[in-house]
C-alpha cells in the first residue's frame, strides 16, 4: 500500500558529496515522519537522520556536522544532503516513514529497498 523508493546513492571519494532522496508512494493520508537508517556490513542498522512529526531533526553524532536532512512536504520526499563524506560512511541507507493510510487509521512503518553509499579512494 505504500512505497518508498530511494535513489540517489553511488562511489564517491572521500571529502566528496552525494544527496539521497526518498519518494513515498501509495495509499497515504499524512506522513508523521521521515528519515534515513544506514547499515554498513558488520554492523547494526542505525539512524542517520529523521524529521519528527513535529518538524524537527535528530541526527546520529558521526554525521550532525556533515549531513542535512530535508523534506519536501509537497512532493512526499525527504532528502539527505552529504557532505564531507568518510570511508566509514559507507553502508546501505535506507528510507523510513512513518504514515498513516487515512484518519483514524494505525500508524503503519515503511522501509524502502536502501541505496549503496560506497566511499572509496
Amino acid at each position: 500500500q505504500v512505497q518508498l523508493v530511494e535513489s540517489g546513492g553511488g562511489f564517491v571519494q572521500p571529502g566528496g558529496s552525494l544527496r539521497l532522496s526518498c519518494l513515498a508512494s501509495g495509499t497515504i493520508f499524512s506522513i508523521n515522519a521521515m528519515g534515513w537508517y544506514r547499515q554498513a556490513p558488520g554492523k547494526r542498522r542505525e539512524l542517520v537522520a529523521n524529521v519528527d512529526t513535529d518538524g524537527s531533526t535528530n541526527y546520529a553524532d558521526s554525521v550532525e556536522v556533515r549531513f542535512t536532512v530535508s523534506r519536501d512536504n509537497a512532493k512526499n520526499m525527504v532528502h539527505l544532503q552529504m557532505n564531507n563524506l568518510e570511508l566509514e560512511d559507507t553502508a546501505v541507507y535506507y528510507c523510513r516513514a512513518k504514515i498513516l493510510t487515512s484518519w483514524g487509521s494505525r500508524e503503519v512503518e515503511a522501509w524502502g529497498q536502501g541505496t549503496q553509499v560506497t566511499i572509496s579512494s
